[in-house]
């Protein structure tokens, strides 16, 4: 699936996927960059918590964004594919200028919005200029290829990490979140075994990536991004190892990008943060 066309003069917008667990208490410096790339003080949010199976997600969100400044802000609780047809709540996401999905489970995204009138809007606004984040359940869905679910461990496996339709913001990345915290460098390197074209993003909780419309990705938060890429990959056992095996992988690079640095995703070069 490839991120929807931009027509006439209109630019793409800010994707941010974010690693969980983000500050909300403090300074929330995420959440208010997410508010500032979605039009400041104009921004008319729309938080979308389907991921979550708790009723409080939505109006936690809903009340921070108020707090940060936003003009509107707006909950848009899909728990059917029924709820994705109606024309009152698309109609208020049609009006939005930043899209925020929850954390929670991302299957449970798949399964509600895959394929619907929401997933098509949402890839159409961004298309169009709005921003569209997610953190931890909700950062996974943006790129074309999400990972479901995976083991844990810093070697990668045959098998190690199962792949399913993300909304497809972007094809040139894979998003794994809480990286560092659950160990998951196996399961991101055997995920891009699969696909050796995309750039894997490992996002630690309080991180983010905010990948501009020029496919720049400016890192903020406490910790850092994993990046692993491997377009000039030399050689890759995935086709023949067996189920649980580890891999071989050579030629990876892996840059690790604290707050500040940067990485141009059509370059693939890496900046450290400017001092």
């Amino acid at each position: 699936m490839s991120p929807s066309k931009i027509e006439g003069d209109a630019t793409r917008g800010w994707i941010v996927p974010v690693g969980g667990a983000e500050d909300k208490e403090g300074r929330a410096e995420i959440l208010r960059k997410f508010l500032s790339v979605s039009e400041g003080e104009r921004a008319r949010i729309v938080v979308i918590p389907t991921a979550s199976s708790l009723e409080s997600t939505g109006r936690r969100y809903e009340d921070i964004f108020r707090e940060l400044g936003a003009a509107e802000v707006t909950v848009l609780p899909y728990k059917t594919r029924r709820d994705t047809e109606r024309e009152d709540w698309l109609a208020t996401l049609e009006a939005a200028t930043g899209v925020f999905l929850t954390g929670g489970a991302q299957l449970r995204i798949t399964t509600v919005l895959g394929g619907t009138p929401v997933a098509k809007t949402i890839r159409r606004l961004n298309a169009r200029g709005v921003s569209v984040g997610g953190t931890s359940a909700g950062a996974a869905i943006l790129s074309e290829h999400m990972i479901a679910f995976g083991a844990e461990g810093a070697t990668p496996l045959a098998g190690m990490a199962t792949l399913a339709p993300g909304f497809g913001l972007t094809n040139r990345v894979v998003i794994d979140q809480h990286f560092r915290q659950r160990d998951r460098l196996g399961r991101l390197l055997s995920a891009l075994a699969y696909n050796p074209f995309a750039v894997g993003l490992g996002l630690d909780e309080d991180t983010a990536a905010f990948i501009a419309p020029d496919d720049c990705i400016h890192v903020l938060g406490a910790g850092a991004i994993t990046i692993v890429d491997v377009h000039a990959i030399e050689y890759s056992s995935m086709a023949t190892a067996e189920h649980g095996e580890p891999i071989c992988m050579t030629g990876v690079q892996v840059h690790v990008l604290p707050t500040g640095a940067t990485f141009d995703l059509q370059t693939r070069r890496a900046e450290p943060p400017n001092e």
